[in-house]
């Protein structure tokens, strides 16, 4: 092997045991993002999740864990990807663009007090950036999952968590842990 392996190995480590440890001290951050999805099951409304690339890949994660299960057999809990349906996703990006791809579903399918989460590890996607701005017009509550810079979507949310690091593989490991974390709560609720 050309790569140093026990070099990179250590270095992804170090850089995930550094954001990781740092998320210690973020949980007066973290709380009101759970407070907000228990209000919205428990009225009956929905959590809504939409991203572009790996944070896409997260917002199915999490909207999976929320149907069908997280760690115990409970009943389902309405969590919605905008991220899986092919046919809108490019009929709208062919028709009006792709900037626009998450506000035009949100229109459609969200309503007040459902729970809006918004991920770009940036912060910065002008199509995430507009599918907030969507959802607070529709009454919903908005969170947005960023970097630590991700100032754009934070500023358009009610809600935030910015992750403590700037390289996304590891703002991406803080928001699948986060998002694992709120389904256990809502989880455990729903199961008493």
């Amino acid at each position: 092997m050309s790569t140093d392996f026990a070099s990179l190995f250590k270095t992804h480590l170090s850089e995930h045991q550094d954001a990781i440890g740092r998320l210690s001290a973020m949980s007066e951050q973290i709380a009101p993002l759970a407070e907000a999805w228990l209000k919205a099951l428990r009225d009956g409304k929905k959590i809504l999740f939409f991203g572009n690339g790996g944070s896409a890949a997260d917002a199915q994660h999490l909207a999976a864990e929320l149907v069908v299960r997280y760690r115990v057999n409970r009943p389902a809990l309405a969590g919605l990807a905008l991220t899986t349906d092919t046919s809108v996703l490019t009929a709208h990006s062919n028709d009006f663009g792709y900037e626009t791809v998450f506000a035009r579903q949100i229109e459609a399918l969200a309503q007040p007090g459902d729970v809006v989460i918004g991920i770009s590890t940036s912060g910065t996607s002008k199509n995430v950036l507009l599918g907030l701005q969507a959802a607070n017009k529709r009454g919903c509550v908005t969170i947005a999952f960023t970097g630590e810079k991700g100032a754009d979507c934070a500023a358009e949310a009610a809600l935030s968590f910015k992750a403590p690091s700037g390289v996304t593989a590891r703002v991406q490991e803080c928001h699948l842990l986060i998002g694992h974390l709120l389904c256990d709560v809502v989880e455990q609720v729903s199961a008493e």
